[in-house]
C-alpha cells in the first residue's frame, strides 16, 4: 500500500454520500473510551452499523472531515504490511489539514485482514485522540487477539442477521396492539422472515433474485470466510459438513454418525477433520452449538449438541427448501432471539427434550417450540415434555413458542404463546 492510493481511496470515502440505513436494534456507543468491536457473520450488517453511527455523529455536528472510514477488504489497499497502517492518518492529515489535531472517529472494516492491527489498534488508543470502530468476520482471530494486544481496551457487540422486530421495520410494518388485523399481519409475515430470513441484502432484495444473491453469498462465505482463512486441506469434505448442518436446522448432531455415513459413501477423513471443520463454522459464525443442561463437563462433551444456523435461508443454496422443516427454522428463530443477548443456552435431554433451556446453572426459563398446535398429538407431546421438564428442574417458567396455537387449554403452569408475539418480546 503506497500514500497516494489511500489518498485516492481516502478521498473517495470522505466525499460520497452516506448510504441510506435502516434502524437497528443495536445502537453503538458514540464516545466509548474503549475500542469499540463489531464481529458477526458476513453481510449481517456491520458495515452498515457503522454508516449509521457515522450518520448519527454527523447529525450531532460532528464534522464529516473527522471521521475516517476505510475497507481493508478494498483491493486497493492490499496487501497493507503492519508497518504501512501508519500512513492511515498521514495521509489523513496530508489531505484534511484544517482538521489536524482534532478529535477524530476511526471506522476500520474487516480490520482481521491485516496483520498486526491488533497493536497498532493499541498504540492509536494509548497516543492519539481517536475513538475507534472496527469490525470483523472471525470469532477465534478477534477473540485471540484482541486478548492479546487490546486487553482491557475493547468492548464487542455481536451483528447478528435481522430479528423479527428488525424484519418489520425492513419492510415498513408495524404491530397495532389489540389489533386482529395487526395479529393476522404478523403472523403473515412471521411466515414471509421464516422463509426469506434475515439477511438484510435478501430481505430488501426482490424475491427474484434472492436465490442468486444467496448462492454467491455462500459461496464467499465458503471460499474465503472458511477455505482460504482457515487453510482448508479437504474442500469437498467442508461443503457437505456445511450442507447438513445447514440442511438439519435445530437438529441434534452426532459425529461419530456423520463420520460413518461419509466412510460408508468412500469419503476419505478422520473424525479430527470433522472436529476442526466444525469448529471453523463456529469460529465464522455460521453455526452455534447448543450443549446439554447440565452440570458435568463430560456428560455435555459426550451428548451431542444441538446446532442453530445463523440464518436458516443460508441452507437454500444447498438443499431443497421444501424439505426444510418449518418448525425447526421457528426454533432457531426462538434460539436466536435469546443468543442476541446472552449465551447461557441450553437443550434438556432425557425422557423427553426441551428445546431450550435459559440459563441453565440456574434455570430462568423452559421452551418448546412447535409450528401448530393444533394437532392433538403435538400438543400432547409438546406439553407432556414441559410436564416432565418441571419434574427436573421445578419452579421455572414454561412455554409452548407456536406459529399455530391452536385452542386446546395447556396444562396448569404452562403457557402457550404465539410465535410472532414471542418474538416481538424482550428476551
Amino acid at each position: 500500500m503506497n500514500k497516494e492510493a489511500l489518498k485516492y481511496v481516502l478521498t473517495q470515502t470522505m466525499t460520497r454520500p452516506l448510504p441510506q440505513t435502516l434502524r437497528r436494534t443495536l445502537e453503538l456507543p458514540l464516545d466509548s473510551s474503549k475500542v469499540v468491536t463489531l464481529v458477526g457473520i458476513r453481510r449481517s450488517g456491520k458495515t452498515y452499523l457503522l454508516f449509521a453511527t457515522m450518520q448519527r455523529l454527523e447529525s450531532q455536528g460532528v464534522d464529516r472531515r473527522r471521521l475516517l472510514y476505510l475497507n481493508f477488504e478494498d483491493d486497493r489497499l492490499l496487501p497493507i504490511q503492519t508497518g504501512e497502517l501508519d500512513l492511515i492518518l498521514r495521509a489523513h492529515e496530508e489531505l484534511y489539514p484544517e482538521v489536524a489535531g482534532q478529535r477524530k472517529w476511526l471506522f476500520f472494516d474487516e480490520v482481521q485482514n491485516v496483520p498486526g492491527w491488533e497493536t497498532y489498534l493499541r498504540r492509536l488508543h494509548d497516543t492519539e485522540d481517536v475513538h475507534l470502530f472496527v469490525t470483523g468476520s472471525s470469532s477465534s482471530l478477534l477473540s485471540r487477539e484482541l486478548a492479546t494486544g487490546l486487553r482491557g481496551r475493547s468492548i464487542a457487540y455481536e451483528v447478528f442477521p435481522l430479528s423479527f422486530g428488525e424484519f418489520l421495520t425492513f419492510r415498513g410494518l408495524q404491530h397495532e396492539p389489540y389489533s386482529r388485523i395487526s395479529e393476522s399481519r404478523m403472523a403473515a409475515a412471521l411466515e414471509e422472515y421464516l422463509q426469506t430470513g434475515g439477511l438484510p441484502e435478501v430481505v430488501l432484495a426482490h424475491e427474484s433474485i434472492r436465490p442468486r444473491i444467496l448462492k454467491e453469498y455462500l459461496d464467499l462465505v465458503f471460499y474465503k470466510d472458511l477455505v482460504e482463512r482457515y487453510g482448508v486441506g479437504n474442500p469437498l469434505v467442508l461443503r457437505l459438513l456445511l450442507r447438513h448442518c445447514l440442511g438439519h436446522p435445530a437438529a441434534l448432531f452426532n459425529v461419530h454418525k456423520l463420520y460413518q455415513d461419509f466412510r460408508s459413501r468412500g469419503i476419505p477423513l478422520s473424525k479430527d477433520t470433522l472436529y476442526s471443520y466444525l469448529g471453523h463454522l463456529e469460529e465464522s459464525f455460521i453455526l452455534f452449538s447448543l450443549p446439554v443442561a447440565d452440570r458435568s463437563l463430560r456428560k455435555q462433551a459426550v451428548n451431542p449438541k444441538k446446532l442453530h444456523p445463523v440464518d436458516w435461508a443460508l441452507a437454500y443454496p444447498l438443499v431443497m427448501e421444501p424439505t426444510l422443516d418449518a418448525g425447526r427454522k421457528l426454533e432457531t428463530a426462538v434460539f436466536l432471539h435469546w443468543r442476541r443477548t446472552r449465551e447461557d443456552l441450553a437443550y434438556l435431554g432425557g425422557d423427553h427434550e426441551v428445546d431450550l433451556v435459559v440459563n441453565p446453572d440456574t434455570p430462568e426459563h423452559l421452551v418448546n417450540v412447535v409450528f401448530s398446535m393444533s394437532n392433538p398429538e403435538t400438543w400432547a407431546r409438546e406439553t407432556r415434555a414441559l410436564e416432565w421438564a418441571a419434574t427436573v428442574i421445578p419452579h421455572v417458567p414454561r412455554t409452548v413458542v407456536a406459529h399455530e396455537p391452536g385452542s386446546l387449554q395447556p396444562p396448569a403452569g404452562i403457557e402457550v404463546t404465539p410465535a410472532w408475539q414471542y418474538l416481538l418480546s424482550r428476551p
